[in-house]
Formats: C-alpha cells, structure tokens, sequence
C-alpha cells in the first residue's frame, strides 16, 4: 500500500472533496483522483462514493488503520533524520500548560545563556497532541503531565518510540473558591467531591474522565467546560465559584483555595518525552532540566 494514496485518501475523506483535497496537497484534480483509483485497485474494493464524496464501509475501515499509519511513518522519518542531522541550533519545545512549571524556565534560562545562539521556541500545547507532535518530529522535545499513582508511569498514546523522563512528582489539590466550606480543610478525600460540580478543562486541570477512574462512573460531573490553556482564567472561573478542578499547587491564584488531596494516593506528574536517544539540543535540555535532581529520574523507552 503506497503512503502518497493512502496520505491522498484520508485527506480526501477529511475535506469531503476531491477539488479541496487537490487544492490542499498540491496536485491536480485529476492526479487526486488517480491516486484514489490506484488505491482501490490495489486493496479491490471502493473506498468513496463519489455524490456526496464520502466514505463506504472498507473506506472507513481503512480511515481506522490510516491516522496511526502514517503517524508512524511520519515517526521513523523524524527518527532517522534527527539520527543523520548535525547538532540542531535550533530546539523547539511544546509543553502543556502545567508541565510549564517555574523549574523548567529557569533551567531553559540558564540553558540559553549558555548557548546564546540557539534559537529556541516554546509552543503551550494541549498535553494530548504533544506525544504525537514529538514522535513525528514538529518538536524536539515535549513536557506532559498527567495524574498517576506514585512512581508510576503516565499513560501515552501509542504514537511511536518514545524516550520518557521523570521531571517531577508532587502532590495534587483541590481548587475551590475561599468561600466554599471546605476551603479551610487541612486536607479532603476526593470520593467525598464525587457529586460536587467540576469544571471540564482537560487542556489545563486534571481531566474529568481522569477523575473517574477512581470513583462510580457518574461522579464528578461538569458545570463548565473550559476549553482555554490559561491557568489563571481557569482559577477566575473557579473563584465564581463555576465548579472545581484538580491541579498541582499553583502560585499567584486570586479567590481559591488549593486543599492538598489525601485519598486515594496520587501525584502530578511531569515527563519529558523525546523522539530516540536524547543528543545534541535536546540531550542538552534534558541534561539541564534533570541536573542536581536528588530523585535522579532516569529515561526509559515508551
């Protein structure tokens, strides 16, 4: 099976026109629709209709094998071309919004003072779409974070080879208004919360879902959903007093209290994740960002 038509057929499916799909990968109508063909040919079966442009049953079959695919193949191109490339002045780093912690500015500080002609870039990204960015080569280096158990490690997507490292573990909170009456606790039991309401900001807080797995299905429902990477508009609307959300200790928060969670036993936990061995910039920022750890993390493949 030929990745160009396969590449051809998913973007086809996607833009529901051959006309839009030509337009966007560069080729003629014409050349689109041989590709298709080419396709179909080869696995003896119809994969769109043509009026409306859409996909038949074998076509959306293939659409399920197509996404992790061509990630993989986009994958093993960034693999061998960091492997063959001289050392990178450049490093690109995408971090979601709690793995965008204090630590990792001042050691990227210290990391670009030493190599002032480094250009570097950091993207704030959802902490979904970093293992994949990373793994297909659109970044050097990714910082996720997640919920776990101690010393466990973070569920990824299955993207490709991955090389993880532990950053950080630390204890989680329940984000709340100062005027709730469980604001002053010393600590609280996140099954006692099941049936509060809690916002749904899956780029930021913990994620809803997350939650779940450690109470009945139906706890933990939404009031809000938050689709903003902004910690700080996260915290405004918790201190309306909109619902609750459950995040590392953060500073600088107006209006809500951060009470640390007691049961069941889990951390925040920040990775760094690395396509291959980590050499030249990125080796760099993960030596700077794991220098002087007493934890001493160690990378292990994912």
């Amino acid at each position: 099976m030929d990745p160009h038509l396969l590449r051809t057929f998913v973007t086809v499916a996607r833009r529901g026109s051959f006309s839009a799909a030509a337009r966007e990968l560069g080729y003629t109508q014409s050349a689109v629709s041989q590709h298709i063909a080419a396709l179909e040919t080869d696995l003896s079966a119809v994969l769109l209709r043509r009026r409306p442009v859409e996909p038949t049953e074998a076509g959306r079959l293939l659409l399920d094998h197509a996404g992790p695919l061509l990630l993989r193949l986009d994958a093993a191109r960034a693999d061998i071309a960091r492997l063959v490339a001289q050392p990178a002045a450049r490093l690109v780093v995408g971090a979601s919004p709690l793995a965008l912690t204090a630590r990792f500015a001042e050691r990227l500080a210290g990391l670009r003072a030493a190599h002032p002609r480094w250009e570097v870039t950091v993207r704030v990204l959802d902490r979904d779409a970093i293992p994949a960015a990373v793994s297909a080569g659109d970044l050097d280096a990714g910082l996720t974070d997640g919920m776990t158990a101690p010393s466990d490690p973070l569920r990824l997507p299955e993207t490709g080879p991955l090389t993880t490292t532990v950053l950080s573990e630390h204890p989680l909170h329940i984000t709340l208004p100062t005027t709730h009456p469980l604001a002053h606790r010393p600590t609280l039991r996140l099954p006692d919360l099941a049936d509060a309401l809690w916002l749904d900001a899956p780029a930021t807080a913990i994620p809803l879902p997350h939650l779940r797995t450690t109470c009945t299905p139906g706890a933990f429902r939404p009031s809000l959903h938050y689709e903003g990477t902004d910690l700080h508009g996260l915290a405004t609307l918790v201190a309306a007093g909109e619902g609750l959300a459950l995040l590392p200790a953060v500073d600088g928060f107006v209006g809500v209290a951060q009470v640390p969670v007691v049961e069941p036993r889990l951390v925040h936990r920040v990775e760094l994740l690395c396509g291959g061995a980590a050499a030249g910039a990125v080796g760099a920022l993960r030596s700077a960002l794991t220098s002087g750890d007493s934890r001493q993390p160690g990378a292990t493949p994912a």
